[in-house]
């Protein structure tokens, strides 16, 4: 299956934004792609560098403005998009939600971000509640895709029990980024980092993962910091980890890959992880910690 993934520089117009979103799904759907990967939060700068209760107003319901455009498009192109969303569910409750937009318009399904971080320039936790629908993959007409946003990828349970009901991609949209007061060697080793760990997912569950990172700089409008530069870096692997497609660090980039599903089956085949799970013994895992 040829998937499109878009990479790009965010600023303070969100109808720019859209506008250049579409020019990226056009594009990859020229070079056929069936499927079209956005990254976090796409719509707009990424406003968690700071608490203000303004931005809030960045916010849409679903089905609501993004989804109805996105559907349109969709549906033009004969392609499925996974789309990210400030979403405003009720008055005071919001979740960062990952939304699946089918290639007839309709909206297959969503997810909302369960883990969600709170440290300096990405204070998430004062804008999304974490969220309820758990780790359950969306199904498609390009197959059953395992949805996560972004600092989710850290954590291999959800990984694992999207694997554990048949998705056949992991797909993680995202929007990670330097610290300015690192030094250039611990900045890398934390991009590898990010990299290794869902490279380590692919592995693990014998799948491929699509991981979609925004690049360039966006100033902290607090000046508190100096900003986050983000990496980029948006990749595709391979179900053995293995780098299929990896754009550049700092350029927009729109970019489709053609990924082999039938190469999971082999995989699971030579590496049978599920087969030899010794389950009767996780059950620790349901603890914050063991004393």
């Amino acid at each position: 299956m040829k998937i499109g993934i878009i990479q790009h520089r965010c600023v303070q117009e969100v109808g720019k934004n859209l506008d250049r979103i579409e020019e990226g799904i056009r594009e990859a759907a020229r070079q056929g792609a069936r499927l079209v990967v956005l990254q976090e939060l796409h719509n707009s700068l990424y406003f968690c560098q700071t608490e203000n209760t303004e931005l809030f107003d960045l916010a849409e319901t679903i089905p609501g403005p993004s989804t109805e455009r996105f559907g349109r498009l969709a549906k033009e192109l004969d392609v499925v998009i996974v789309t990210s969303l400030f979403e405003r569910r009720a008055t005071g409750l919001y979740h960062n939600t990952a939304v699946v937009i089918e290639h007839d318009g309709t909206i297959a399904g969503k997810y909302r971000k369960m883990h969600i971080p709170d440290d300096p320039a990405y204070y998430e936790k004062f804008y999304f509640t974490p969220g309820d629908l758990g780790f359950h993959p969306i199904q498609t007409s390009v197959g059953l895709l395992g949805v996560q946003v972004c600092w989710d990828q850290w954590y291999p349970e959800g990984a694992r029990l999207m694997a554990l009901q048949g998705a056949q991609l992991l797909i993680y949209p995202t929007a990670i980024g330097y610290e300015s007061s690192d030094t250039p060697e611990e900045q890398e080793r934390q991009r590898e980092a990010w990299m290794t760990v869902q490279r380590g997912h692919a592995v693990a569950n014998g799948l491929p993962v699509i991981a979609v990172n925004r690049t360039g700089h966006e100033a902290d409008p607090s000046g508190q910091t100096n900003g986050i530069q983000f990496w980029g870096s948006s990749f595709v692997a391979g179900p053995q980890g293995e780098i299929l497609y990896q754009a550049p660090k700092d350029e927009e980039t729109v970019a489709v890959i053609d990924v082999d599903l039938q190469r999971s089956e082999n995989v699971r085949r030579w590496w049978p992880f599920l087969r030899d799970r010794r389950i009767e013994e996780f059950d620790g895992l349901c603890k914050r910690f063991i004393d």
